[in-house]
């Protein structure tokens, strides 16, 4: 063990191994071995000490840096985000590109009745940094809700209500129409709890009857992501990420790839609601079959 190299949790998730977080988290539970030793919170590696995960030794390409790669991914109602489901559900990371070195790292996660919008990168570093709720990103949300909702009500939820879990709001919302019962709003968070947007419309009696997510940060989910299909990111769009997240921006050219014969994206200005958006945007937000409505003016 290095006093003069890299955090341990730093070097694993560079190299793609997962988040700081979750790597933190395998280190309290002695999952992580140091040339022999349990690892702890704090020690430094180098490229000359050996690493164990779960008893295996890390190769030294598993620990070397993986390229940079970002994808979006639309996952649609009935997907799970977790690797792997004991009730043996899907989950979204059967329907990702493989990878010869690192892993895909979801930016967050979609409960199973969620649709929309996912990150996916390979910089574990640069997951931690947009998920954090101290970078105040924003998370922007379709729902559509069943019953009467009130201009009170809407004040309350910008204000913050009460959780479980502690106070929590919407920093911004808009009314998007709709008929009948049903109607539909775009809602903002700038953070990432556990079913947040539906525990702040069922604390006032509302219920959700549909949810998707349309865009984290500056990066918006386009018409022509059709669900389970994937895209990856080009430099501007990556660069706007790492901006967002407090990194370097990286500067080399990239092909865009994708899963859904997609042609290359080309950046257009779009007004979005909310505070930290960020300046890029691309085309409009995706329509499945329920369209979450088009923005109206901001509500009182």
């Amino acid at each position: 063990m290095s006093d003069t190299g890299e955090r341990l949790q730093k070097v694993l998730a560079a190299a793609g191994l997962g988040s700081r977080r979750k790597i933190e988290s395998w280190i309290k539970e002695g999952r992580l071995q140091v040339n022999g030793e349990l690892a702890k919170l704090g020690d430094r590696v180098t490229s000359k000490d050996k690493v164990q995960l779960d008893g295996r030794l890390l190769r030294t390409e598993q620990l070397s840096k993986s390229p940079l790669r970002v994808i979006a991914y639309h996952k649609p109602e009935g997907q799970v985000c977790t690797r792997s489901d004991t009730e043996g559900r899907k989950t979204l990371f059967e329907f990702l590109p493989r990878l010869s070195n690192g892993r895909w790292i979801t930016v967050g996660r979609l409960d199973i009745n969620t649709s929309g919008l996912i990150l996916c990168t390979t910089d574990g570093e640069l997951a931690n940094r947009l998920m954090h709720p101290s970078q105040k990103i924003d998370r922007e949300y379709a729902v559509r809700v069943l019953g009467e909702v009130t201009p009170e009500m809407l004040a309350s939820l910008r204000a913050g209500v009460e959780l479980e879990d502690g106070p929590a709001h919407f920093s911004d919302i808009v009314d998007a129409g709709g008929k009948g019962a049903n109607h539909w709003y775009h809602v903002v968070l700038q953070e990432g709890r556990k079913r947040e947007v539906r525990r702040l419309w069922e604390s006032l009696g509302i219920k959700v009857s549909r949810l998707m997510r349309v865009r984290y940060g500056p990066i918006i989910l386009t018409n022509k992501l059709r669900p389970a299909k994937w895209i990856e990111l080009e430099n501007g769009d990556i660069n706007a990420l790492l901006q967002l997240a407090g990194m370097e921006a990286q500067v080399s050219d990239q092909v865009s790839r994708n899963s859904a014969g997609m042609e290359k994206r080309k950046f257009v200005k779009k007004k979005r609601i909310g505070k930290s958006a960020g300046k890029r945007s691309v085309k409009s937000p995706a329509k499945s079959k329920v369209s979450p409505g088009k923005r109206k003016t901001r509500t009182s």
